[in-house]
């Protein structure tokens, strides 16, 4: 009788203790990424920013953007959108919130760009009009006694081409802006009010902005649209002033541009933009420094206790990397030095694109070297931290390449076509304003890549070759800059043997050897 109190009393408390567990065990982490959204009318490829969770789709002036179709829309695998973006149309005028869901929610942005061309032309104006879409109005700079009852409109459009109705009509002729002008403009299903304006100037010429690099001066100017206008300049101190020549000048109406080069690093000098006899306004400006890439000539290795091959002196500073993490985990350095150099002698970096594995397990791993970290591995692929911290502005990229390409015989599922044609090698260099590096991720469940096309690339400049080569050729390659006046605060540098290595893909056996890398810093 006493064992069986006992066995019910325990049994009792083990019930109390059963109703007390929980099941603490958490969902797991997967995280919601949209991995492609297409937009009827799109002007160039969606960007999508699985960090910020944002995605920005681009369309044509011509698409109304109070209603836009989606065509295609893909998520990560298992995950759930609260929005069917295939059905209906959406007003993307302003900023369209989506909730992905999978254990965990996900709030993502998605926003329009649409950049619509806007021009008001009239004759004999000082530069360019002003025209300011957020508050919609246009405002016109004349010379002193112009009279303003009796302008010509060479030309004018405010809204998107093709669809927008002027009220009262905006043609080529006589216009009266003595007074500001009202007119309103029609487009799809809406009307806005825009204010016409038109001012006078003492100033025949001006010179409205300087932006100085480091041998090169970036000068802008308004004057008459009917005169010859341009620029001179010289060093602080001088007397004399030098014309810059007409070659080196642009004319859009009374606005005008040109770049001064050859110029010194480091020095104090003066610019102005004339017309005719009529000068305008002294802007004084110094250029900037000039700096060589750290490393640029790649002889500064050494090797891990691990055998990796890192490109920096073991005892010095690192300001390159290569994406030997990733590959030494199947034991392979696929970026590594060479003593095949243009010069003969000394390093180069030989950038190899080899299948790394163990039979058919394993993946495609393309050789590069790259300014940055190679962050960490994400199970069979890579986190980088792209860019080093900079704020010159280069005119180009120079060096020495090598390239020994074979067909590609390795394919992701989205770049298949591309098996049996020949690899192709990638030299880059852009210049950002990113407030820290740039992380790139190649796991395709949240693939984050570089993208040139994006608003914070500030200058940009590329190389690619399919081709065989016998041996070490030159290369230049320029740097195209969206804004002379924007500064850089990050470099990037990357030369890969596989144009498409991010998405391993490429040609088991690609070879690309790069040395000497270096500046310029004029035209």
């Amino acid at each position: 009788m006493k064992n069986r109190n006992i066995l019910y009393i325990a049994a009792v408390l083990l019930l109390a203790v059963a109703g007390c567990i929980k099941n603490d065990l958490p969902y797991p982490r997967i995280i919601c990424n949209i991995t492609s959204l297409t937009a009827e009318g799109e002007l160039r490829p969606s960007y999508i920013d699985s960090v910020s969770q944002e995605v920005t789709v681009y369309l044509k002036e011509t698409v109304d953007i109070g209603h836009v179709r989606f065509t295609e829309f893909t998520m990560s695998a298992g995950a759930r959108c609260d929005t069917n973006l295939l059905q209906g149309t959406y007003d993307m005028s302003r900023p369209l919130y989506v909730k992905l869901s999978l254990y965990q929610d996900y709030i993502w942005k998605i926003q329009a760009v649409q950049d619509i061309e806007r021009y008001f032309e009239v004759d004999g104006e000082m530069g360019s009009s002003v025209i300011d879409p957020v508050a919609r109005r246009v405002v016109v700079t004349m010379p002193e006694g112009t009279d303003l009852h009796n302008l010509r409109l060479v030309r004018a459009k405010l809204g998107p081409a093709g669809v927008t109705q002027y009220d009262p009509p905006l043609n080529p002729g006589p216009i009266d802006l003595y007074e500001p002008k009202k007119i309103t403009l029609k487009y799809w299903d809406r009307e806005e009010v825009w204010t016409l304006y038109a001012q006078i100037s003492e100033l025949v010429v001006s010179t409205s902005r300087v932006d100085p690099w480091s041998q090169v001066v970036w000068a802008y100017g308004m004057g008459p649209a009917d005169a010859k206008n341009g620029f001179q300049y010289r060093r602080k101190g001088d007397i004399d002033w030098i014309d810059v020549p007409e070659s080196a000048i642009t004319q859009t109406q009374g606005s005008f541009a040109c770049h001064i080069d050859h110029l010194e690093p480091l020095t104090d000098y003066e610019v102005r933009a004339v017309s005719g006899e009529n000068v305008g306004n002294i802007v004084s400006v110094t250029t900037q420094a000039t700096a060589d890439i750290p490393n640029g000539d790649f002889e500064d290795w050494h090797k891990t206790s691990k055998g990796m091959w890192c490109p920096w002196a073991e005892d010095g500073t690192s300001f390159w990397d290569t994406g030997n993490t990733g590959t030494m985990t199947l034991g392979s350095n696929n970026s590594e030095p060479s003593d095949h150099t243009p010069a003969g002698t000394g390093t180069a970096a030989l950038l190899n694109t080899r299948f790394v594995g163990i039979g058919i397990i394993g993946k495609l791993g393309a050789g590069s070297i790259f300014t940055g970290v190679f962050a960490k591995v994400d199970g069979t692929n890579g986190i980088l931290n792209f860019g080093r911290p900079w704020n010159l502005r280069p005119t180009k990229l120079k060096g020495y390449y090598q390239y020994q390409g074979v067909d590609i015989d390795y394919t992701s599922s989205e770049w298949a076509d591309l098996k049996g044609r020949p690899d192709t090698c990638q030299i880059y260099i852009a210049l950002t304003d990113w407030t820290a590096p740039y992380e790139i991720r190649t796991n395709p469940k949240n693939r984050q890549l570089f993208n040139p096309n994006a608003d914070y690339v500030i200058g940009y400049g590329e190389l690619l070759d399919a081709g065989t080569m016998d041996s070490y050729q030159p290369f230049e390659v320029e740097i195209k800059y969206r804004d002379t006046s924007r500064v850089p605060s990050y470099l990037v540098i990357s030369c890969c043997a596989s144009k498409f290595g991010d998405y391993f893909t490429g040609g088991n056996g690609s070879k690309l050897w790069v040395d000497q890398l270096s500046f310029s810093y004029d035209y």
